[in-house]
């Protein structure tokens, strides 16, 4: 054997159903039971009696014309008789077995009912008591010195020992992560820290109150092949698409949804080890994509121009700056300080295809993080994503590819894997695996976990050659202490299915706020509508910018092309400008500053008008 890990799995218990059901429901099977035994036994007289009534048959035939037809015509009606009688009994049996099965239909469901009553209310108490462990530990985070006696008393059993008792061993094929043997545990600690400060979510946190849901989706049909039809194999950029398709955000916003879990950077830009750091890293890298897996509507593509501005500075200390800079190919520009020690910064190009049965998403671009103390530099770029059953069946995402995330000033690396889901693969769905390694190549952290949920590292003690893989592999047995929980998603806000599936930062995103640029996506009329639900006005808003913006694109074009004899530099963003990366050479969009400085002195003389 290579590996003697074992998924464990646990599951909830559902109540008991009351006595009188059960006792109704095995009085009920029973005389069903013996209905069939019945059914049974007239088969089987049947099968005996038919045979006969053919053998007589057949005698009759042979012994036709002589003095013994008449004895045989006799026993030939005799056995049609039993046959008749045999028949008649079995039509009866399977009457009997039908009136008892509908009298007792009802009460069936009474106590199937029951059952599901049952269930709900244990979600929701399970639900009721998340809640609550939730605020004791929001509690504890904002007064720890009340509860340092709880936790002393709690810590007193002892502390999970660190040395190769508890290891736990994972299989590894050289060159591939897709090896991995997940192994589910309990007693999960967070790395980088004791309790994990980045379990719990509140946007009404600070000195601003967030809002915390917005008006319901629509119930809005439409045939979704009489647009699509023609559109097999086009950029989906260039197609007019209604409203009906789109979530009331734009990609800026979605951009900058990736900053959900910023908790995982403030926590690695306090790790001393760049290894560990680097897990942190991989886990804020998957978290982005933990938000999509209901999400199936595309955001509104931006207009040339369009900025959008998060501000969080008193809530977690960073802000945010995204602005569109390019229409075809569509690309935007996103700068984050955050005054917890990292910035980020990103220029992604969006590739979407539609391929009959699929649409899928490659965005293009890399992904910087640098951390202020350190210098640490991690580039890293984004998977596919792909939309399904566009024509037939329900809408369902999957992300799949593999993600390089590089330290350049360490050369730490670690892949990260997402496997594509398969119906005939017995792997949990939406599984990453990943592992950390030095500029050595030596692996020193295994990650493990799924993009919809959680991710875990385990650190590697030991390794050990296994035996062999396919294709004549030879794999490598990783011997690892128990697995540390990296990452775990916040629940959705209650009502968030009629909300697109918003999480709690999503539906904070287009709330209206007082000083933004003129340009910001807060300010785009069509999709205020949208998230209003006015979605026949939302549509000729939209067609009305579209063409707004054909006109605007044909008139830079002209002046493109002037630029070009006279040797005049064409469009320009506001907020960004365009350099060569010294670290991977590719040509990119960065934030060239200035942007806050406008907003405090409310100057937006430059800003132009695309709304």
């Amino acid at each position: 054997m290579c590996t003697n890990t074992h998924a464990a799995t646990s599951s909830l218990p559902l109540c008991p159903v009351p006595q009188e059901d059960r006792a109704l429901t095995q009085g009920v099977l029973k005389t069903l039971a013996n209905k069939l035994d019945d059914l049974s036994t007239c088969n089987e007289l049947i099968g005996k009696h038919g045979a006969a009534l053919q053998r007589s048959l057949s005698e009759l035939e042979e012994l036709r014309g002589s003095a013994d037809s008449t004895d045989k015509v006799k026993a030939v009606n005799e056995r049609a008789t039993l046959f008749r009688i045999t028949s008649n009994a079995m039509i009866n049996a399977c009457r009997d077995f039908l009136d008892v099965a509908e009298s007792h239909s009802r009460k069936w469901q009474k106590a199937l009912q029951h059952e599901r009553e049952q269930r709900h209310h244990l979600e929701e108490t399970i639900e009721q008591l998340a809640k609550q462990h939730n605020s004791l530990e929001r509690a504890w985070r904002e007064n720890p010195t009340s509860y340092t006696g709880m936790l002393i008393k709690l810590n007193q059993g002892g502390e999970a020992s660190d040395e190769n008792d508890d290891a736990e061993f994972f299989d590894a094929m050289e060159d591939s992560p897709a090896f991995i043997t997940v192994t589910a545990r309990s007693n999960l600690s967070m790395m980088s820290g004791g309790m994990p400060n980045d379990w719990t979510h509140n946007e009404n946190v600070g000195p601003k109150t967030r809002r915390s849901r917005i008006p319901d989706k629509p119930n809005y049909s439409l045939n979704l092949w009489s647009i699509m039809k023609n559109c097999i194999g086009k950029d989906l950029s260039k197609i007019p698409m209604p409203v009906n398709f789109n979530e009331p955000l734009s990609m800026l916003q979605r951009l900058t949804e990736d900053l959900e879990y910023s908790e995982l950077l403030d926590r690695a830009a306090r790790c001393d080890s760049s290894l560990e750091q680097m897990c942190l890293v991989a886990a804020f890298s998957v978290s982005s994509y933990s938000t999509t897996v209901h999400r199936t509507a595309k955001p509104f593509n931006p207009l040339l121009g369009e900025t959008y501005e998060l501000d969080r500075l008193d809530e977690y200390g960073y802000r945010s700056i995204s602005e569109q800079v390019s229409h075809h190919p569509p690309a935007a520009a996103h700068h984050v300080t955050s005054q917890r020690g990292w910035t980020l910064w990103q220029h992604i190009t969006i590739d979407s295809k539609f391929r009959g049965k699929y649409i899928s998403v490659v965005p293009l671009g890399n992904i910087h993080l640098q951390f202020h103390s350190s210098g640490n530099h991690y580039v890293w770029s984004k998977v596919t994503s792909t939309v399904h059953n566009i024509i037939v069946g329900k809408l369902w995402i999957d992300q799949s590819g593999d993600i390089d995330i590089v330290n350049n000033t360490t050369k730490d690396t670690c892949r990260l894997k997402f496997s594509p889901y398969s119906y005939f693969s017995r792997e949990v769905p939406r599984k990453v695996t990943g592992v950390v390694e030095d500029r050595e190549g030596t692996a020193h952290y295994i990650l493990s976990g799924t993009w919809d949920d959680r991710m875990e590292s385990a650190k590697i003690v030991d390794s050990s050659q296994g035996c062999g893989g396919s294709e004549g592999k030879q794999k490598t047995v990783y011997q690892t202490l128990q697995p540390k929980l990296l990452w775990k998603k916040y629940p959705l806000p209650d009502n968030a299915e009629n909300m697109h599936f918003f999480s709690s930062l999503a539906l904070t995103l287009n709330e209206p706020e007082e000083g933004v640029a003129p340009t910001d996506s807060r300010l785009r009329p069509d999709q205020r509508l949208m998230e209003a639900g006015l979605w026949d006005e939302a549509n000729g808003q939209k067609q009305r910018l579209e063409e707004h913006q054909r006109l605007e694109r044909k008139r830079k074009e002209a002046q493109a092309n002037q630029a070009l004899e006279e040797d005049i530099e064409g469009y320009q963003p506001l907020w960004f400008e365009k350099r060569t990366d010294d670290t991977t050479g590719e040509s990119t969009y960065v934030y060239r500053g200035g942007y806050w400085e406008a907003k405090d002195r409310q100057d937006w003389s430059q800003s132009p008008e695309i709304f």
